[in-house]
C-alpha cells in the first residue's frame, strides 16, 4: 500500500471517531486504492498502551468502509475497555493493521515472530493476534502460542487439540506517528 493510501486511512479512521463525538456522518472515500477487500484492524493507543482494537479477520468491506466501522468499534465498543472519552483525543495514536489472506499452519516451528499473525480457531473458541503482539511483549514462539489459546478463553495447548485449526497470516501496519 503507498504511503498516500496509508495516510487516507488514518486521517478516515480519526475523522470517524472525532465525527461520533461532533454528532456528524463521515463520508466514506470512493478512491480506487481504498476498494480493495482485506482483514483490517484498527488498534488504539493512548500513552504507549492499548485503548481499543477490532477488526475483520477478512475482507468483507473495502479498506475504507471497514476503517470507518472499526474504529468506531474500537473507540466505543471494544468490551475490554470504556468507551473513549472526547478528552482523550489529543493522546490518541492510531495504528491500523492490513491483513494478509489466512494461511493454514500445519508446523508450528514455521512461526516467524515479528512476521506471522496468528488465527486459532477451535471448536470451542477463537482468537486472533496480529504480529506485531509478541514483538511488543517479547514473546517467543511457545509463548505466542500459549497466549493465542488463552485469548480464545482455552487451555495453553489448545491449539494441539482434535478440530482446532492454526493459521497464520502478515499484515502491514502502520501508525500515525509514522507520518508525524
Amino acid at each position: 500500500m503507498d504511503t498516500e493510501s496509508k495516510k487516507k486511512l488514518l486521517r478516515l479512521a480519526r475523522d470517524t471517531i472525532e465525527a461520533r463525538f461532533a454528532r456528524r456522518q463521515v463520508q466514506i472515500p470512493r478512491d480506487p486504492e481504498l476498494q480493495q477487500r482485506r482483514g483490517l484492524f484498527v488498534s488504539l493507543h493512548t500513552d504507549g498502551e492499548l485503548r481499543g482494537c477490532i477488526g475483520y479477520i477478512r475482507g468483507f468491506k473495502s479498506l475504507a468502509a471497514s476503517v470507518v466501522e472499526m474504529a468506531e468499534a474500537a473507540a466505543f465498543h471494544d468490551g475490554r475497555f470504556l468507551p473513549l472519552r472526547a478528552d482523550e483525543l489529543d493522546d490518541l495514536e492510531i495504528e491500523i493493521s492490513v491483513l494478509s489472506e489466512m494461511e493454514a499452519l500445519a508446523n508450528p516451528e514455521d512461526i516467524q515472530i515479528g512476521r506471522d499473525g496468528l488465527f486459532l480457531q477451535h471448536p470451542h473458541g477463537s482468537s486472533l493476534l496480529l504480529p506485531q503482539v509478541p514483538v511488543e511483549w517479547h514473546w517467543d514462539r511457545p509463548t505466542f502460542l500459549r497466549q493465542i489459546c488463552r485469548k480464545a478463553g482455552l487451555p495453553d495447548k489448545a491449539w494441539q487439540d482434535k478440530g482446532a485449526q492454526l493459521f497464520r497470516f502478515s499484515a502491514e501496519v502502520f501508525r500515525e506517528s509514522d507520518f508525524s
